[in-house]
């Protein structure tokens, strides 16, 4: 009884796959270059955070620029 429920739930995965619309090489490409971009510019924007951050936190505790 459970086997056969997999056996099912595998099968239809499987066509529900079949249906889906994937993307081709250059679509891929292009999703990827823009997400590492991304990801480039967010770490610079945490970087310039933490800096700004580190130097208030110095300026308040030391005194000194």
């Amino acid at each position: 009884m459970v086997t056969g429920k997999i056996r099912r739930f595998i099968s239809e995965t499987m066509a529900e796959l079949g249906r889906c619309t994937w993307p081709n090489r250059q679509q891929l490409f292009e999703s990827t270059v823009l997400v590492v971009v991304n990801i480039a510019i967010l770490a610079c924007f945490v970087a310039a955070v933490d800096w700004v951050a580190a130097w208030v936190i110095r300026v308040i505790t030391v005194g000194k620029f």
